[in-house]
């Protein structure tokens, strides 16, 4: 038995050619709906979202025939303007870059890597960080370890040591290892060769650690017996609230 075409699923792919693309078109972004020429959607031939448009590739419509692209659409309407013409966002930098890189716009992609927000975080800060040793790999023991201590229990302390220079890494493993540290796990961050301080560090791990959604707070540790220097000059407790 056929099955009549009111029946077929409101959703579909279409594949897309370029007499089929009318010129101006009108596009579900997301849940958001913009309306433009074909033309500006491929003003970047070398770009992503152009690709899209060659009538190479399948597009999905929605319920009502709207080129379907599924990524946030609160931030298309400033690649758009941008396509339209030419203006840099000024807001939602950020958010409007990672669209950028997805649809591979690489004009915008670089004047956004101007902006003091994009050039400090993907330049100044990423830089910095990639010369500290295994950051990333000891968030993430920093985390697996707060989560393990937080069994019935509404905080968990991670004690961390950060240390900038060789003779600073060596002071922290002798007051390591003259403790009875046996019930303490210590991540250690550090040693780096740049200009950026401890506190510096201590900044990034907690914005890194803020950034994936935990709430947490930071103070240097106290002084226990033992100790034949200042521990708050390496030894710092980020302690976690969950709930």
């Amino acid at each position: 038995m056929s099955i009549s075409s009111e029946h077929k699923p409101l959703r579909k792919q279409v594949t897309g050619s370029l007499h089929m693309l009318p010129p101006v078109v009108e596009l579900n972004v997301g849940g958001e709906m913009y309306t433009t020429t074909l033309s500006t959607l491929k003003k970047h031939p070398g770009s992503k979202l152009a690709e899209m448009f060659t009538g190479q590739h399948k597009l999905r419509t929605d319920s009502k025939g709207r080129i379907f692209i599924d990524r946030p659409g609160t931030y298309f309407k400033y690649i758009l303007e941008y396509l339209r013409s030419n203006q840099v966002p000024t807001q939602c930098i950020q958010d409007v870059y990672k669209e950028a890189l997805f649809y591979d716009i690489e004009p915008l992609i670089k004047q956004l890597e101007e902006s003091p927000q994009i050039f400090g975080e993907h330049v100044a800060r990423k830089q910095f960080l990639a010369r500290v040793p295994n950051y990333s790999e000891n968030i993430e023991l920093m985390i697996r370890i707060a989560r393990a201590e937080a069994v019935a229990s509404r905080y968990s302390k991670v004690i961390i040591c950060v240390v900038r220079t060789e003779e600073d890494a060596a002071r922290c493993q002798d007051a390591l290892n003259s403790l009875d540290m046996d019930k303490k796990s210590v991540v250690k961050f550090g040693p780096w060769k740049a200009a950026p301080d401890i506190y510096d560090l201590l900044d990034c791990i907690e914005m890194d650690v803020k950034d994936r959604g935990y709430k947490i707070s930071l103070r240097a540790h106290v002084a226990e017996k033992g100790f034949r220097f200042k521990p708050q000059d390496f030894f710092h407790i980020i302690q976690f609230t969950w709930w």
